[in-house]
This record gives C-alpha cells, sequence and structure tokens, in this order.
C-alpha cells in the first residue's frame, strides 16, 4: 500500500452512457433508443491542471479564427465546451490530437447493465447502481496524496449528483477496511459543469472513446488515447474474471470482452 506523498491529486469526473433499466411502468428497456447497454465513470488525475486548462483555452481560440471551420453548425457550442460526441470531426480531431500531450492519467469503470446484478444488489436503485460504481472507482485513490480536489461533471438538471459524498465516504470506509488504515487525507467535492471546468472535457473524450469501443467495436479513438489510460475495468464482464481488469500489463482490446 502506497503512503500520501503527493500534496493534491485533482480528479475531473465524468459519465458516458447512463443507469437506466427500467421505464415509469416499468418495463425493462436497456438498449432501447435513448438507454445504453452500460454505463462509464472515468476521472482524469493530475496534480497540476492549470496547464490543462491554458492549452485547452489556447486550443479553442485556435479554431474560433480558423477559417476553414466558419460555418460549421456545431462549432458554437464546442467554443463554449468541448463534448466528443456532438463535436465535428475537425474539432474532435484538434482535441484528440491535443490531450495525449497533456500531463494526466485517466481511469475508468465499465458497468454492463447486468439485471440480476440490478435486482439484487442495488435493490432496482439506479443511485445505487450510479454511487457504487463511484465508489468502486475512488476506492483505492483517496490515500495517495494529502488533500483529494474531485470536480464531478453535471449537466442539465441531473440529481445522481446529490449523494456522491456518502459514495466517496463508502470508497475511503472499503479502504480503511480492507488494509486497517485510517485516511487522513482531505476531500473535496465540487459538482461543476464542463463548460466552468475545461478538465471535464478530457474526461468526457476519454470516456466517449471507451464507450465508442464498447458499443462501436470501434477502437481507432481508444488506441490514440490508449497511453493516457492507466487502469480499464470492465467491472460485470465476470466470465473473464480476472482479465477483466486492464492495464498496460494486460491491455485492453474489444476482442477480449464478453458479448454485451
Amino acid at each position: 500500500m502506497k503512503q500520501a506523498k503527493t500534496e493534491t491529486n485533482y480528479f475531473f469526473v465524468d459519465e458516458s452512457g447512463d443507469p437506466t433499466f427500467y421505464d415509469n411502468q416499468g418495463r425493462l428497456i436497456i438498449g432501447k433508443e435513448g438507454v445504453s447497454q452500460i454505463l462509464i465513470l472515468g476521472f482524469v488525475k493530475t496534480e497540476n491542471p492549470k496547464p490543462i486548462r491554458l492549452e485547452l483555452e489556447n486550443l479553442r481560440k485556435k479554431i474560433a479564427n480558423d477559417n476553414y471551420l466558419q460555418g460549421i453548425p456545431s462549432l458554437k457550442k464546442s467554443l463554449i465546451a468541448f463534448h466528443a460526441k456532438d463535436d465535428c470531426p475537425e474539432v474532435r480531431e484538434k482535441v484528440f490530437r491535443l490531450i495525449v500531450k497533456l500531463d494526466f492519467t485517466a481511469e475508468l469503470f465499465v458497468a454492463r447493465k447486468n439485471l440480476n446484478i440490478f435486482n439484487k444488489r442495488h435493490h432496482r436503485n439506479e443511485n445505487e447502481f450510479y454511487d457504487d460504481l463511484i465508489s468502486k472507482l475512488f476506492e483505492n485513490k483517496l490515500h495517495l496524496a494529502k488533500k483529494n480536489e474531485i470536480y464531478f461533471a453535471v449537466r442539465g438538471s441531473k440529481t445522481r449528483q446529490v449523494p456522491l459524498r456518502q459514495a466517496i465516504e463508502k470508497a475511503a470506509q472499503k479502504f480503511e477496511s480492507k488494509w486497517n488504515k485510517k485516511i487522513e487525507s482531505v476531500t473535496n467535492l465540487y459538482p461543476q459543469s464542463p463548460s466552468g471546468e475545461p478538465c471535464l472535457q478530457v474526461i468526457d473524450y476519454i470516456n466517449w472513446a471507451v464507450q465508442r469501443a464498447f458499443i462501436k467495436k470501434e477502437m481507432r479513438f481508444y488506441k490514440f488515447v490508449e497511453d493516457k489510460i492507466k487502469y480499464l475495468v470492465d467491472i460485470y464482464d465476470t466470465d473473464k474474471y480476472p482479465k477483466n481488469f486492464y492495464s498496460s500489463r494486460n491491455k485492453f482490446d474489444i476482442n477480449k470482452i464478453s458479448p454485451l
């Protein structure tokens, strides 16, 4: 177990997909239009977010002054915040080429929508499903620095972020119970919009690359950012355990996973 050596770790957390299993009438709707087969939660971690923010802002200025891109309908939104799903291919390429040069590492948990686990472990509760994944994501991270500054992406009127403090506390409790050691680190949580915190735009892009691999079986975006991803867990791919934990020693490839 590593001791806290770093002064401050900054985490920027976002999701891709959704935690939805049933509609308002109790009908199973996984995979229906607008409802994903997986939920991805990931973070980018850095000890110094300022250069990342600066580089993204510089790129935004270059794009704003690029005559070739003028007139593209999505450009107006891109100049507020980069969002991989909505950015045009020309902008998306520029963002990807930038972020692989930035100083961060990414870690992600992918949760398949396993009905048996959802009904039994999470009591058919989407918040429990979501927050359990947050706890897993942070279980072994909170002791590595004296202070943890955690920024969560908030979009629209989503309310899943409300119990995140409890989910982070649960992660700390799991670690302390496992290692019989108290975490002394201070942890602060900040709900933030991606437009207000540029580093959240980086994890949005990483999540999107992973989602494209899982859903579209398209590996090229993942392969491009692969060196930035320290850890990827396909947590409910139990048929592949323990090979469902991917890292530099067990590199992720879509052909390794069980079918969704």
